[in-house]
């Protein structure tokens, strides 16, 4: 995970030098508080891939002399169909469309994500690909 922790360590420390640049620079507020919080984001995240690279094993893509055969396995099993991720998209969709609607379409789209998000976890228990 070399590649992914310095990636975000490079993002993290240009963000965090630009953040006060672009408050003395622009005088806006709300830019360098976006800017300031995407580099905690980015420390957050290159901390994580940093302890994460720390308890795993070196993978495939770290070693310089990999061959693509040796990231090969079973990655897991996915079903060949399911209407699930449609009904979470659709949820996503009534909560972002509630604010400017009203806030009964987000009540509405947080049962409907209750109701998906259970049938996702729960989809092998039923029906055609039952366990």
């Amino acid at each position: 995970m070399k590649v992914e922790r310095w990636v975000f360590t490079g993002l993290a420390i240009f963000l965090l030098v630009m953040t006060p640049i672009y408050w003395l620079s622009a005088h806006e507020i709300a830019g360098a508080l976006a800017l300031g919080l995407a580099g905690l984001m980015s420390v957050m995240i290159a901390g994580y891939v940093l302890a994460v690279g720390r308890r795993i094993d070196a993978r495939p893509e770290d070693d310089k002399e990999a061959e693509v055969i040796d990231g090969a396995g079973t990655l897991g099993f996915f079903p060949p169909t399911s209407i699930w991720p449609f009904w979470c998209g659709v949820t996503v969709a009534l909560i972002c469309l509630g604010p400017p609607f009203g806030w009964w379409l987000s009540v509405l789209g947080v049962a409907v994500g209750v109701w998906a998000v259970c049938g996702w976890a729960f989809q092998f228990y039923r029906g055609e690909y039952a366990h």
